[in-house]
C-alpha cells in the first residue's frame, strides 16, 4: 500500500476486520485512523489495533487517499452530507454499506472516484469473498488501491456493472447463512439416525471445512469432485439422486434469485 492513507467512518464488524488485516499484511497503523462516536469502541478500536481514532467523522479525513464508508445504511445519507465539505477532489470513497447505490453517494457527496463493495461474514476471519465495482471516475492507481484494501479479508473481485452486486449479494454476501443452513439440516439428521448431537455436528463442521478446502485448490471443479465421491450404485449416489429427485439444483436457483431481487429492492427504499 506504499503510503496509502486510510480513514475508516464508522468502525464497526467489517472495517474492524479491514483494519486488522491491513495491519497483519504490514501496513503501519500509522496509515490507519477510524471514526466512532461511541466511546467504547473506540477505545476498543484504539487498544486493539493502536491506530488513531476520533470521534468526529470529518476529524479523521484531512490527510487521507482512500476513506471507506462503513456506516449503517439507514444513516449513510446524513453522515455523507456531513462529510461531504470536507472531503477533497482527489479522495477515493469506498462503501462497504450493502444497497447503497452510486448514485445515492453521488447524490450526497457529488460527482467523485467511487468504489462499492459487497464483503461477507467471514472475511471477520479474513476468509471473506467481495465484490467490487468502480465509477468510471476511479483511476486505475485507485482500483488498485481498492483491491489491496479489500484483498486483505480474502478474496476481492470485480464486477464491470453495478447491478451485478445484486448477484454478489445473493452468492456471497447471503451465501455464508446458505452453508450454515446445510450444517443444521445434516447435524439434526445426524443425531436422527442415531449420533450424539456432538458428534454430528463435529463431522458435519469438519466434512464442510474439508470440502470447501479440497474445491479452493481449483484443480477440479465441484461437480468433478462430486462425482469422484460418488460410485455406482452406492451410499452417495443414492443421497444425491435424492437430493435432485427434490429439484435441489432448482431450489437453490430460487433462493438466490429471491436473494438477488431483495437487494435490488432495498437499494430503492427512500433512505438508501
Amino acid at each position: 500500500m506504499n503510503d496509502t492513507r486510510i480513514a475508516f467512518i464508522g468502525a464497526g464488524n467489517m472495517a474492524g476486520a479491514i483494519i486488522g488485516g491491513l495491519l497483519a499484511q504490514g501496513v503501519p497503523a500509522r496509515q490507519l485512523s477510524a471514526s466512532n462516536r461511541n466511546p467504547a469502541k473506540r477505545e476498543a478500536l484504539a487498544r486493539e489495533h493502536g491506530i488513531r481514532v476520533e470521534a468526529s467523522n470529518s476529524a479523521v479525513l484531512a490527510d487521507a487517499d482512500v476513506v471507506v464508508l462503513g456506516v449503517k445504511p439507514q444513516v449513510m445519507g446524513e453522515v455523507c452530507q456531513e462529510l461531504a465539505p470536507h472531503l477533497r477532489p482527489d479522495q477515493l470513497i469506498v462503501s462497504v454499506a450493502a444497497g447503497i447505490t452510486c448514485a445515492s453517494l453521488t447524490r450526497w457527496l457529488g460527482p467523485r472516484a467511487l468504489v462499492r463493495c459487497m464483503p461477507n461474514v467471514p472475511s471477520q476471519l479474513r476468509l471473506g469473498a467481495s465484490g467490487l465495482f468502480a465509477n468510471d471516475q476511479v483511476s486505475a492507481e485507485q482500483r488498485a488501491r481498492a483491491q489491496e484494501i479489500l484483498a486483505a479479508v480474502g478474496l476481492a473481485l470485480w464486477v464491470e456493472e453495478e447491478r451485478q452486486l445484486d448477484a454478489v449479494t445473493a452468492v456471497s454476501g447471503s451465501g455464508p447463512a446458505y452453508f450454515f443452513l446445510l450444517m443444521e439440516a445434516m447435524t439434526q439428521a445426524g443425531t436422527k439416525l442415531g449420533l450424539p448431537a456432538e458428534v454430528a455436528q463435529q463431522l458435519t463442521l469438519h466434512t464442510a471445512r474439508g470440502a470447501a478446502a479440497m474445491a479452493c485448490q481449483g484443480d477440479r471443479s465441484p461437480e468433478q469432485l462430486r462425482r469422484s465421491v460418488m460410485s455406482p450404485k452406492g451410499t452417495t449416489e443414492r443421497a444425491i439422486e435424492t437430493f435432485q429427485a427434490g429439484a435441489f439444483e432448482d431450489l437453490v436457483e430460487e433462493a438466490l434469485t429471491a436473494a438477488a431481487d431483495r437487494a435490488a429492492e432495498l437499494a430503492q427504499l427512500p433512505d438508501r
